[in-house]
């Protein structure tokens, strides 16, 4: 089986190449890709290269595949795993394995695997630690976008409060009490957002801080303050460049007690600790962002560390239970679209990883089987003038509020 695939040699050296995968074995399962939704983990793979934890040192002999955050289609199945799985089954894939303690992971380790690929062969490893994880909802890129907010149920999950006289800590954030999401309107501050409103263990206060107000404009035309208030939680949107005293001014929206719950989404010092100032007592920062720099430090408060309980915690990605939650929410209504800002092709990988920071919006989704540049859906009306493909797909966006769709999906994957 031949396939097309976007692979690492090295520090920004990604090349499209199509080559022949080897023979399937028993233990294996060879699988259509249908979407990739491109993740700034993969960017830093890429500037990194074999100096990325998960990146193999040998990639320059033997490339590996990119891409995480993929859904598609099983093709065929091997005979060891062929009373769990079925040929045609809609699946994603959970990249942390996990597998004997190794950082191992479809999308940077494997040369077989990975989501910038037409087809590939799922290694026996998946199957052994459930990562591959069936998806019975529509379409395919909801099941994509499992991946990147299985990291927002974990970090939610793996945040933590305390018991007065008790070492038993409560998981989770607290319910009904103050969160502040910081850097909160990109990519993944808006899972955040949708998620926080979606799920049944919600916060009463929630400030979203960011610096860019187009960010933090379309995330409030996508999660509304009434949206939000019909499910008990007062939404407040804050550019914190318009405050002159940005700790004093946020803690005032609580009254001054404080942020029982702080995410910070950006890696940088002086946001992790304004996080700090932020926190009431027994306040958790949780730290989001994965940073590039593996010497990042930022200074933190250890007086309230100690008087006032004040403690942070850090998740990298999430588990398998937080994926199947997300799958499971995805069909139970909560929809993703909002995430995405980006349509593009195979061809259009290698570009948009490399320059990933600097292409404003969210969440660039690729389509392997297609050729097309990278487009925003914003664009589609402009772009349909010439070309009647982008004029439909303007059409079909409009009527879902401007938002990438299944039904836009299903028209591009068979016009294109």
């Amino acid at each position: 089986m031949k396939t097309r695939a976007v692979r690492i040699y090295g520090k920004d050296d990604l090349r499209l190449e199509e080559f022949e995968l080897p023979s399937m074995k028993e233990d294996e399962i060879l699988a259509k890709v249908v979407s990739d939704s491109i993740c700034m983990s993969s960017y830093k793979a890429t500037i990194q290269g074999p100096d990325h934890k998960r990146v193999p040192n040998d990639v320059a002999e033997n490339p590996t595949i990119i891409g995480h955050e993929f859904s598609g289609e099983l093709v065929e199945v091997g005979n060891k795993w062929s009373f769990k799985f079925k040929r045609g089954q809609k699946f994603s894939v959970q990249p942390a394995l996990n597998y004997k303690g190794s950082l191992d992971a479809p999308g940077y380790s494997f040369r077989w695997i990975g989501g910038d690929a037409t087809y590939v062969l799922i290694p026996n490893e998946v199957m052994e630690m459930n990562c591959l994880l069936i998806y019975d909802g529509p379409g395919f890129f909801p099941a994509s976008l499992s991946e990147p907010l299985s990291c927002v149920i974990g970090a939610f999950h793996a945040t933590y409060h305390t018991n007065a006289g008790s070492y038993n800590h409560k998981m989770g954030i607290v319910e009904g009490g103050n969160m502040a999401i910081l850097a909160g309107a990109g990519p993944m501050g808006l899972a955040a957002i949708n998620y926080i409103i979606f799920n049944e263990r919600r916060p009463g206060l929630l400030v979203v801080t960011d610096i860019d107000s187009t960010r933090l404009s379309r995330a409030a035309d996508l999660y509304t303050v009434e949206g939000a208030s019909k499910k008990g939680v007062t939404l407040k949107y804050v550019n914190s460049v318009d405050l002159k005293e940005p700790v004093k001014e946020l803690r005032s929206l609580t009254g001054g007690k404080g942020y029982d719950d702080v995410f910070v989404f950006a890696p940088v010092p002086a946001v992790i600790e304004q996080g700090d100032d932020l926190l009431a007592r027994d306040g958790c920062l949780n730290f989001f962002a994965g940073p590039a720099d593996p010497g990042l430090k930022a200074r933190f408060n250890f007086y309230n560390v100690h008087y006032e309980a004040t403690h942070i915690v850090g998740t990298s990605g999430g588990n398998n239970d937080d994926m199947m939650e997300a799958l499971d929410l995805f069909t139970k209504g909560l929809d993703p679209a909002g995430l995405v800002t980006h349509i593009g092709g195979l061809d259009a990988v290698i570009d948009t990883t490399r320059r990933l920071p600097e292409i404003h919006g969210g969440k660039k989704l690729i389509y392997t089987h297609i050729n097309m540049e990278l487009t925003a859906i914003d664009d589609f009306e402009e772009k349909g003038i010439n070309n009647p493909v982008f004029a439909e797909l303007a059409g079909i966006t409009k009527k879902h509020n401007g938002l990438w769709s299944v039904e836009a999906e299903e028209y591009l994957l068979a016009n294109v």
